[in-house]
């Protein structure tokens, strides 16, 4: 789900993600750490004034990896029927 939104965004900060996919805080942060040691995701952690803000940008290999990942869920599910 982080991945997915983080792939129709240029980047996108701790708070926006939350807020579209409801996953904890502490959810967030795991999963994120986790895909931030895989290489898919990079992370840039600065303040503005004294509150910090945590910015989370798909990286080109995250990216691919989501591309095989969609390719392989569509040869398993098959066409879509109308």
């Amino acid at each position: 789900m982080l991945v997915s939104n983080l792939y129709v965004v240029e980047s996108a900060d701790f708070t926006w993600l939350s807020a579209r996919t409801g996953l904890t805080d502490g959810n967030i942060s795991s999963h994120m750490s986790r895909l931030e040691e895989a290489g898919y995701v990079t992370v840039h952690k600065a303040f503005e004034g004294k509150k910090p803000r945590t910015t989370y940008t798909l990286s080109s290999m995250g990216r691919e990896a989501f591309d095989d990942y969609r390719s392989t869920i569509g040869v398993i599910l098959g066409p879509a029927e109308a």
